[in-house]
């Protein structure tokens, strides 16, 4: 789950992009602020992935912000106007977008901070996939799987289980951000669900049958996945 922060002095702003947010499964907004001195005590005490920042705002500017961050997380500037842009990227922030933005910017914007937090990740070692072979965090461990072993993947609240035959292992990440790391023969096939191909026991009407027993129900937007 990306940890997100809203800070902009206008409702309206927050509505759009809460709204926005909503429409996205691995964005999760953790605070709010209309003022940018009010969210340096909040960042000072808790963990934040990515922020939505406006910079015409009183008392303090979203740069002058960012100036004072000692540890950065992503940021995404949301501003009226487009003279801060060049500052903006010079501080490194992930994307400038232009009020008023439309959903589909609003997205492209959010996968340049996924693309940037999984190459983090890939660096970490908290996401490397070798071949068929990936590496998961379980408790405060670095867990090799063999993929070609994994059942399934099931969404799990903040959580995904990483299901081995009857056995699953539970490690902090979202379904999404594995489906874009896996090999060809995992697909989606429910909003909670990616399974491997080759597990498949049997498909009958809405549910598959994996070879370790788990059944498993196919969401109607992700038939065409199986080409059913």
């Amino acid at each position: 789950m990306i940890r997100t922060l809203i800070i902009d002095d206008e409702p309206l702003a927050h509505e759009v992009i809460l709204t926005y947010v909503n429409e996205l499964e691995d964005l999760k907004v953790v605070g709010q602020f209309y003022s940018a001195t009010e969210a340096l005590d909040y960042i000072k005490e808790h963990t934040v992935d990515l922020i939505f920042l406006d910079i015409e705002m009183p008392v303090l500017n979203g740069l002058n912000f960012l100036s004072l961050l000692k540890e950065k997380p992503q940021v995404i500037i949301t501003s009226a106007y487009q003279e801060y842009a060049i500052d903006g990227f010079d501080m490194d922030v992930a994307d400038y977008l232009l009020k008023p933005f439309r959903f589909d910017r609003f997205v492209k914007a959010v996968d340049r901070v996924r693309g940037r937090m999984n190459s983090v990740a890939e660096k970490q070692g908290k996401g490397l996939l070798k071949n068929d072979f990936l590496f998961i965090k379980v408790d405060k461990k670095q867990v090799q799987l063999s993929l070609q072993e994994v059942s399934c993947f099931e969404a799990y609240g903040n959580y995904v289980k990483v299901w081995r035959a009857d056995k699953a292992l539970l490690t902090p990440r979202t379904l999404s951000s594995f489906e874009s790391e896996l090999p060809g023969y995992f697909v989606r096939i429910h909003k909670s669900f990616i399974v491997n191909r080759a597990h498949i026991n049997y498909i009958e009407g809405d549910e598959i049958l994996l070879l370790d027993g788990k059944r498993v129900a196919i969401g109607k937007q992700f038939k065409a996945n199986l080409q059913l």
